[in-house]
């Protein structure tokens, strides 16, 4: 009956398996959605329809749900984590901030919206990730400048926002023409963490503070410094959004039309939707990512991939890299693309041409040192998936038997060698002979 039990369970998560994040067809396909409360669901309908309609499988449940779970039988059961659940001071069932971290580290998503009630716990999951929100949580952001133009928000909390982040990959080819309605938190980064990078910023007249209350002292953050919406590029690929405002993704912000103060331009419609859309898109690997396959090396003009290499020997290496565009692998095509023919250090370091196709290619003569190499592709740019190849071949020095027997540049000491034992050989005979 045991077996039985057990072989039941394991042929119910099959399909949960099969549909789960593959490097062969990355985008992230079963999604929790963890809420404080589930009118949150039409409250953000607009947010979770955009997900859905783009196949990806949405399940919504409390945060405080005690048969919450993420894994069963040491397998995944998500791909892609939202936390939309700011004022949760803890999980239900086993679930726990080491559990959503370990979730990141295995190389999956994460989305994390908060606002001004942000528990510990949130923050504590921000700050792991590279993101400190602001301690003091009556805080939140202010500007009475870029603020948008209302009836009803007098207090200048619901700011208006255009400073993207200059990149077609997190964004998308087309750009964001409105600006982006913002009401809550400010968070700031590590300019030191080359892995977190803003892509929302308040404007330099923008501050974090109580609203009802009067400064007594500066603001501990302000201007451009404050980070509206943040990514995280992960060393293992995986991608984190964080941002300090729920209704970012709310219908209401998301259908509203926008005017910034002393802007004469109206917009009947805020960028709020393209704006999360898009990066939805990126945070879930339909855009961006990259595989490399098909890594080869050869002698020039031989097709065979050596055991081994000699010194001075003229090979030809290539690597094919594709983009995933949602649907289909597309070639890659860039011109910084370089291979590292490394042992301790680079001895030689080249720059990859391209077909156009996906195909990046070159040829070099190996050093004149023998040993251990490697070849090594390390590619990391802004939006991408980081590739991080490499191939080990060993070089050896010429045997006996392979250098050459006359060389051209000896010719004087060959001449004065056989000039020495004619020499010789005269002034014996002339020695043993001469009367």
């Amino acid at each position: 009956m045991v077996k039985l039990c057990v072989l039941i369970a394991a042929v119910s998560l099959l399909p949960i398996l099969c549909l789960s994040f593959s490097p062969e067809n990355p985008t992230d396909r079963r999604v929790l959605v963890l809420l404080d409360d589930l009118s949150l669901k039409s409250s953000h309908s607009i947010f979770f329809n955009s997900i859905k309609s783009r196949g990806f499988d949405v399940d919504f449940k409390l945060a405080d749900d005690p048969k919450l779970s993420l894994q069963r039988y040491g397998q995944y059961l998500y791909d892609a984590l939202i936390l939309f659940s700011p004022s949760t001071d803890r999980f239900g069932g086993s679930l726990d901030l080491a559990g959503v971290l370990d979730f990141v580290d295995s190389g999956h998503d994460l989305i994390l919206a908060a606002d001004e009630s942000a528990s510990d716990l949130i923050r504590n999951i921000a700050t792991e990730c590279g993101v400190d929100f602001d301690e003091d949580s009556s805080a939140i952001v202010i500007d009475h400048k870029s603020y948008a133009v209302s009836e009803t928000e007098g207090d200048h909390t619901l700011i208006v926002s255009d400073d993207f982040i200059q990149s077609d990959v997190i964004f998308g080819s087309t750009k964001v023409e409105a600006p982006v309605l913002y009401k809550g938190i400010a968070h700031s980064v590590n300019a030191a963490n080359s892995l977190v990078l803003k892509v929302l910023s308040a404007s330099p007249s923008a501050y974090s503070a109580n609203p009802s209350s009067k400064l007594s002292n500066p603001p501990l953050h302000s201007g451009s410094a404050i980070s509206l919406v943040s990514v995280v590029q992960a060393r293992n690929n995986a991608r984190i959004t964080i941002t300090g405002s729920l209704d970012m993704f709310s219908n209401r912000l998301l259908r509203s039309g926008v005017q910034k103060a002393g802007d004469s331009n109206k917009y009947s419609k805020s960028g709020n939707e393209q704006f999360v859309t898009e990066l939805s898109r990126w945070v879930f690997h339909e855009r961006g990512h990259l595989k490399a396959v098909n890594l080869r090396h050869n002698k020039v003009g031989e097709t065979d991939e050596p055991a081994i290499y000699r010194i001075n020997d003229d090979l030809e290496f290539s690597v094919e890299i594709y983009e995933w565009s949602g649907k289909s692998w597309e070639p890659y095509v860039a011109n910084d693309v370089q291979v590292q023919f490394y042992m301790m250090s680079p001895y030689v370091l080249k720059t990859l041409s391209t077909d156009q196709k996906g195909l990046y290619h070159t040829s070099f003569k190996v050093p004149d040192v023998y040993g251990v190499f490697q070849f090594k592709v390390e590619y990391q740019r802004l939006g991408y998936t980081g590739l991080s190849l490499s191939k080990q071949i060993p070089v050896r020095p010429f045997r006996h038997n392979e250098y050459e027997r006359f060389i051209p540049t000896a010719f004087p000491y060959y001449g004065a060698s056989f000039t020495t034992m004619a020499g010789f050989f005269i002034f014996s005979i002339v020695y043993l002979y001469n009367k």
